[in-house]
């Protein structure tokens, strides 16, 4: 198989998608996470267009990148002027990058339509550009937009506008899907078409609108397409860009195209999740090979099969692209699944005990009363820890009171109160909070605290409520579901319960006895280590 180049648009086409967003620091931490992936090329953005962009290629100059190249957006000269007369040109020779990407018209009634020229003038603006850029020293990609519309309307003019950028010098010509509505099939007999005609390298640029990016990626290199582009995680304008997570580990496990090494496609879950931090989105669960539902099994009968050999339910081994395999726990959980994950965490759970089928019992019973647990994997495991001997309470509640007041005039007072006992020890506190919730928290914390200061290193970071049964409107029971973080992991707890203050406190007490139980178990492991290693 041919060589095959990456080039992310993440900064700049993966920018544009709703609610997306990045700084310059944030588009320079991308930058280096990308490079250590090994991406080939990094649109940093288009500098002619902001003065963010603008900073941001003033910046990235000073950075050494050990396998990227950073290539900078434009387009083509406005009708009417000479190319060295147009500032956004100019900008582009302004910046330090020796790869330019430029974008113009391959559908004539874009031509028409949109930039308000002839036919004629659009292919001498092709031309001129790529020529100038090229006489500039600068490595020149030739964005065809609209190519594969503009073929099937009119194929003659569609192949005039690439073979211009082709006489012109362009390095490579870059077939572009930019209404994301083309079908795998239709869109290989253009490409073959245009192969036929062009002799210059070509790439593909498609988007999403179809839910065909990636198919139509893949379908694009086994026909000989050299350049891939795309974002992380699929970002993009309306429905999104083919999305790198998917097309890199698709490219190089399944056609065996090398791309980058071993050890950097184990990076690529980790880069999905960064990526999106630094987006401000929340990470799709269910996105192929870095989603952190792509390895999880439910079903009895399925984690039985991958419980004695994964391949049984999944196409590749999860850590090779850094993920991992989950086993969620829910009514559909047999014993495997109790098991599996007994001794992920070293529950002290063993196979034909007898306490693994009361747990399951009551995990049944528990989700029939509205608890979920697949993503509350903590209190699931207190669940199990409370069925053996290991488990000792850590805290007892006597009691609390959250009070909230409200004055015509004023904002939202919220105080909580807790009376907890603590071994021998009885404690009060009282807290302020923004609301009930927060006002609990930090009673709490400031009861346990003195006792188990770990707690100082765990934070609330997602507080999420789901109403169970609408009908009883206002009574309805509740599923309080909370996002703990401490240095080392993540952890969810769940609570149910008519009462969104009760139901939220249930699942406030999970996460701080698993944050404590999680950091003692760590110290009795070190130490039992340290004997250990004493003894040999």
């Amino acid at each position: 198989m041919h060589k095959v180049q990456i080039y992310d648009t993440t900064l700049r086409d993966g920018s544009q998608g709703e609610g997306v967003s990045f700084s310059v620091e944030d588009k320079i931490k991308i930058t280096q996470r990308l490079d250590n992936l090994g991406i080939d090329y990094i649109e940093g953005g288009w500098p002619g267009s902001n003065p963010k962009d603008r900073d941001y290629f003033q910046r990235i100059k000073n950075i050494t990148l050990k396998n990227a190249k950073v290539s900078a957006f434009g387009s083509t000269r406005r009708a009417g002027i000479k190319v060295e007369q147009d500032l956004n040109i100019q900008a582009l020779l302004a910046v330090s990058v020796k790869t330019v990407a430029i974008v113009g018209k391959c559908w004539d009634f874009h031509v028409h339509n949109a930039i308000n020229t002839t036919l004629e003038e659009n292919i001498k603006m092709i031309a001129d550009t790529v020529a100038y850029l090229k006489q500039k020293g600068r490595e020149v990609f030739f964005d065809a937009e609209h190519f594969f519309d503009g073929f099937k309307h009119n194929p003659q003019y569609a192949l005039a506008t690439i073979r211009a950028a082709a006489e012109s010098g362009a390095d490579a010509i870059v077939l572009c899907d930019t209404n994301g509505g083309m079908l795998p099939l239709e869109l290989q007999a253009i490409i073959q078409q245009v192969r036929r005609e062009i002799d210059t390298p070509l790439g593909i640029h498609a988007h999403n609108d179809a839910g065909m990016a990636v198919a139509n990626s893949i379908t694009a290199v086994q026909n000989g397409i050299q350049q891939v582009q795309g974002t992380i995680n699929g970002y993009g304008e309306r429905c999104g860009n083919a999305n790198l997570c998917t097309v890199i580990p698709n490219l190089q496990l399944k056609l065996n195209i090398p791309l980058i090494t071993q050890a950097q496609l184990q990076g690529l879950t980790e880069l999905s999740r960064y990526v999106a931090e630094m987006a401000n989105v929340i990470p799709d669960e269910r996105q192929p090979y870095v989603g952190s539902n792509a390895f999880a099994h439910k079903g009895g009968i399925h984690v039985d099969a991958v419980n004695k050999n994964p391949e049984t339910y999944e196409h590749v081994q999860p850590e090779v692209v850094g993920n991992r395999r989950r086993i969620l726990l829910s009514e559909l959980s047999g014993k495997s699944n109790i098991l599996y994950r007994s001794n992920e965490n070293n529950l002290g759970l063993e196979k034909g005990s007898e306490n693994i089928k009361l747990i399951l019992n009551k995990l049944k019973e528990m989700e029939y009363d509205g608890y979920q647990f697949e993503g509350a994997e903590a209190s699931f495991d207190l669940l199990v820890w409370k069925s053996t001997n290991r488990y000792k309470p850590l805290f007892e509640l006597e009691g609390f009171r959250a009070i909230i007041e409200k004055h015509d005039d004023d904002g939202m007072h919220c105080e909580a109160t807790i009376k907890v006992r603590v071994g021998d020890k009885r404690v009060h506190t009282a807290a302020d909070g923004n609301g009930p919730v927060n006002a609990l928290d930090a009673a709490l914390r400031k009861a346990l605290e003195q006792f188990y200061p770990q707690l100082k290193k765990v934070k609330l970071v997602d507080f999420k409520v789901r109403v169970l049964d609408g009908k009883d409107g206002t009574g309805a029971k509740v599923r309080v579901l909370i996002e703990t973080k401490s240095e080392k992991k993540t952890w969810g707890t769940v609570g149910v319960s008519p009462n969104i203050i009760e139901a939220s406190w249930m699942a406030l007490v999970d996460s701080f006895e698993y944050g404590i139980l999680c950091e003692e178990n760590s110290k009795a492991l070190k130490e039992e280590y340290k004997e250990l290693k004493h003894k040999v």
